[in-house]
């Protein structure tokens, strides 16, 4: 693999806000630089495929540098961090997002790994007790870490998806699911932000699969799937903390095991109503 041009002396290096586990992401000139992890190749595989096939919506790779970071295309607009932008539960952005989730989702249904690449999350072997995953065949290639942070708006509309970390093969239901979570949103009130406390979850839920055309056999699976998701979380959470450490033991220890819970509970005690609001 070609490396991409080095750093002019002249060209600071930006530290640009982390997420939960990846760190020392600095923006360059045009471009952002980032660690690579055992998922990158896959993950530059997937972005490659994006350009080929005209997707706008993602960041462009364009090799590693002399540091061995991969580096991307930087893309302009608003991503919302910590503390939460007051627009963060404005409905047209969730419709624009839903849009532009499917708009990606399509964009991988045709991509076929190279030779020799493979999807790696760092979960090799799940730890005892963790609930078996459905086995249903993959439809995409799935983002599956649409969180605030991880969506770039400009003019109130979700124009791009960065951070593909944990992408690899998912149903839609896979997706549907991880965007409900973060932008319904699919937690108990108070582990919800503040500014996303007071609202219709429901009705949010009815917009986002609108938007995302969701199908009605999709619809039908998104809270079972959800419940059961929750619960892998938290036995997959834990190992990840135990064995990763970093970011994930810093999670583990402030507390995400114990909101797992919350939210799985939330679900269950409200699923009938979140089943209508999905079927409608």
């Amino acid at each position: 693999m070609s490396a991409s041009p080095t750093t002019p002396d002249d060209e600071p290096e930006i530290l640009l806000p982390g997420g939960d586990v990846t760190v020392g992401v600095v923006r360059v000139g045009a471009t952002v630089r980032r660690p690579t992890n055992p998922n990158s190749p896959f993950v530059h595989a997937l972005l490659r495929h994006l350009e080929a096939v005209g997707f706008d919506g993602a960041p462009r790779f364009l090799g590693l540098d002399a540091q061995g970071r991969e580096t991307l295309t930087f893309l302009e607009g608003e991503v919302a961090g910590r503390p939460r932008p007051d627009w963060i539960a404005d409905e047209d952005r969730l419709v624009s997002l839903a849009r532009l989730v499917r708009r990606y989702d399509d964009a991988t249904a045709s991509f076929v790994p190279p030779d020799g690449v493979r999807p790696d999350r760092g979960v090799a072997d799940e730890p005892p007790g963790t609930p078996p995953a459905p086995v249903e065949e993959p439809e995409i290639v799935g983002h599956l870490d649409i969180t605030p942070e991880n969506v770039v708006f400009r003019d109130g509309e979700a124009v791009a998806l960065i951070d593909f970390d944990l992408a690899g093969p998912a149903t839609t239901v896979d997706e549907l699911v991880n965007l409900l979570v973060w932008w319904a949103p699919l937690f108990d009130p108070a582990d919800r932000d503040v500014l996303l406390r007071d609202v219709d979850v429901e009705r949010r839920i009815g917009l986002a699969l609108d938007a995302y055309g969701a199908s009605d056999a999709d619809r039908a699976k998104i809270v079972d799937a959800a419940l059961l998701r929750t619960a892998r979380s938290w036995h997959l959470m834990r190992h990840r903390a135990a064995t990763l450490g970093g970011g994930w033991a810093r999670m583990w220890a402030e507390g995400v095991g114990d909101s797992i819970l919350r939210r799985r509970a939330w679900l269950e005690a409200n699923g009938d109503a979140l089943r209508a609001a999905c079927s409608r």
